[in-house]
């Protein structure tokens, strides 16, 4: 029987570090952790969305029957979503949802708001032909939905719209940054794309981006990108207001 030869390597996956000293169980490690990725993508959605109430308590041995999954990997889901700030783990009692407050969600808008004016200034320089055309052909096709009162799918084809462009700046650094706040804005693109009108103003300002950036202008593009996350929040909050 051939020895199967042992390797010393890192692999980095959502801020952890694993060492792996033997190649046979590097399937069995793989495996786990996609399901702990699946685990904590779906956990972090729902808390997100608003599923769960502040501070209610996440007990593994329910979200693993729900999820089909043992209770390790939603072990380990809950780790990565504490340090997220998402969820708090107290010792001897359990994993509770802490979730993002008001004040949380202007914060990460703004914030935002100026990285993606300098990803949209960036693109003018680093974007291909093909990505451009992806972006325009996602902002065609979400005013076909939102004509057609399709609003699952102009949520879709925003994120792929936004997606694009984090991709299209040509740096893996801020890529990573924005893929992370988007993911925080979950709510807020569901309010805003929920309604034709909302949608409708939402795309527009997808259109002036696209066009700034095909003219290779940084300084429209910059101004059109931010603008848009700001109305973004504007419209949550009127949407908030409106609900009262």
């Amino acid at each position: 029987m051939i020895q199967v030869l042992e390797i010393s390597m890192i692999v980095a996956h959502g801020g952890f570090e694993v060492k792996m000293d033997n190649i046979d169980n590097s399937y069995e490690l793989a495996d786990n952790y996609s399901l702990r990725g699946r685990v904590f993508g779906k956990l972090r959605e729902d808390i997100l969305l608003g599923k769960y109430k502040d501070m209610e308590e996440l007990k593994e041995v329910v979200i693993g029957k729900e999820l089909g999954v043992s209770r390790t990997p939603v072990r380990e889901a809950l780790r990565q979503l504490e340090l997220e700030g998402l969820v708090t783990i107290i010792p001897n009692k359990g994993a509770y949802v802490t979730g993002i407050s008001d004040k949380d969600v202007n914060d990460i808008f703004m914030i935002r708001s100026y990285l993606e004016g300098l990803c949209a200034a960036w693109a003018c320089e680093h974007i291909t032909e093909e990505q451009l055309e992806e972006m325009e052909e996602s902002v065609f096709l979400a005013e076909f939905h939102a004509r057609k009162g399709h609003f699952e799918q102009v949520v879709e084809l925003d994120n792929k719209f936004h997606k694009l462009l984090y991709h299209a700046c040509g740096s893996r650094i801020l890529s990573k940054l924005l893929v992370d706040y988007h993911h925080y804005a979950q709510k807020v693109r569901k309010v805003n794309l929920s309604e034709e009108k909302r949608a409708k103003h939402s795309i527009l300002e997808h259109k002036r981006i696209v066009e700034a950036i095909r003219n290779k202008n940084a300084k429209k593009a910059e101004e059109y990108a931010h603008d848009h996350i700001m109305e973004s929040i504007n419209r949550m909050h009127l949407a908030e207001a409106e609900e009262e």
